[in-house]
């Protein structure tokens, strides 16, 4: 049996709205998961009645379906189109503006830093480690991105730990999940069974800690704290995909001229679908424009794609041309030379690169195949 957290409670839907509600009032925008266009996406929230309760998703690899669902759980959902990279990293945001000044010079303004306050509800384990991954890249460095760590430092983060993983699914090959490691202010553990619909809440940060302190609720018991280990448990063994037990960052290095990067990248149409959607992606690109009168410009940031033929462009052309050396470029890195940039894999298992690729190209499937393909070059090496 589990000892105590040194916070924890047990809360009700009510006792979610209230969270809500607390949240709101410190002055927070509350961002969580609500069905919009037939998909779970997340949006700012007004209270705890537009989050999805009743709905789950059927996923595949380039196909999402919302489905209802009888026991009108929360959060029983897996990661939807959009992530909290949308909300921390914006899709496009302006840097500087500058006006014509009277002596015909250009007048400089930077855009201030952003001030807004977030209150993320329902970050999915793989998504927390995903925000860790985004921190390390932007925070770190002699290049940290400011607009990021003022977001970011702002940000409360309630996560939610999974208790009914998707087809896609595979955070526990890549040690993110289900259960929500650190680098959470409160975790949910949602349980519907013969006990009622609750929800177990630990805090991990004095701020978690104060927040807990003023939701309505009972203190945390041992018969829940079991049941709630033993859902995410469970969790864990219904991982819809798996990565092969190998070291991935060797795989990649060992099978640059595979034949398997030819196989896929027949399919694959370059349209930058799993970057936009990857919690992890972080290039940018700069834009500038002016008015019609050339009197006003702007420098806008936006987020780029390395399937972009134009991501490498040089004077000669651009650096990869072709289809199989941009996907190989994209998956090399991912779960590759990540490891020797930022000291950690740059994926987390969440799936969404399955789902949203048009073409249903399966990067579990693509590393199996890779792997499966090395060993066969090694056999044929050391046969006799």
């Amino acid at each position: 049996m589990t000892s105590a957290p040194a916070a924890a409670a047990v809360i009700d839907r009510a006792g979610l709205d209230a969270l809500i509600r607390v949240l709101a009032a410190q002055g927070r925008t509350v961002v969580g998961p609500t069905v919009r266009d037939g998909a779970v996406v997340l949006a700012e929230l007004a209270s705890g009645d537009e989050l999805p309760y009743g709905w789950g998703v059927e996923l595949e690899a380039g196909h999402y379906r919302l489905r209802p669902r009888p026991d009108g759980a929360a959060f029983a959902h897996s990661a939807g189109p959009n992530s909290w990279k949308a909300f921390l990293h914006p899709q496009r945001e302006r840097q500087w503006s500058a006006d014509r000044a009277a002596d015909g010079g250009p007048a400089f303004r930077a855009d201030p830093p952003p001030t807004v306050s977030y209150a993320f509800l329902g970050v999915r384990p793989c998504d927390l480690r995903a925000i860790a991954i985004q921190d390390r890249v932007l925070t770190g460095g002699p290049h940290a991105d400011g607009r990021y760590r003022s977001r970011r430092t702002r940000a409360f983060l309630v996560a939610v730990e999974c208790t009914e993983p998707g087809a896609t699914c595979f955070c526990v090959s890549m040690g993110t999940g289900p259960a929500a490691g650190p680098g959470y202010d409160l975790a949910l553990t949602e349980l519907v069974d013969e006990d009622g619909h609750r929800f177990l809440v630990r805090a991990g940060s004095p701020e978690g800690e104060q927040v807990l302190a003023a939701l309505p609720g009972r203190p945390s018991d041992p018969d829940t704290r079991d049941a709630a280990d033993r859902v995410v448990r469970e969790a864990a063994d219904r991982m819809g995909r798996a990565m092969p037990p190998v070291d991935l960052q060797a795989l990649m290095r060992d099978t640059l001229d595979a034949e398997r990067w030819d196989e896929v990248t027949a399919r694959c149409l370059t349209c930058g679908n799993c970057t936009m959607v990857c919690p992890t992606c972080f290039c940018t690109t700069a834009e500038d424009v002016t008015d019609l009168t050339g009197d006003h410009a702007e420098r806008w940031r936006r987020w780029e794609s390395c399937f972009d033929l134009e991501f490498t462009h040089l004077p000669t052309g651009p650096v990869r041309s072709s289809p199989r050396s941009r996907y190989r470029q994209w998956l090399t890195h991912k779960i590759g030379t990540w490891h020797d940039q930022f000291g950690s894999s740059g994926c987390v298992g969440c799936g969404r690169c399955i789902v949203w690729c048009p073409v249903g190209i399966d990067i579990t499937e693509e590393a199996h195949a890779l792997d499966q393909e090395r060993r066969a070059v090694d056999d044929l090496r050391q046969a006799p």
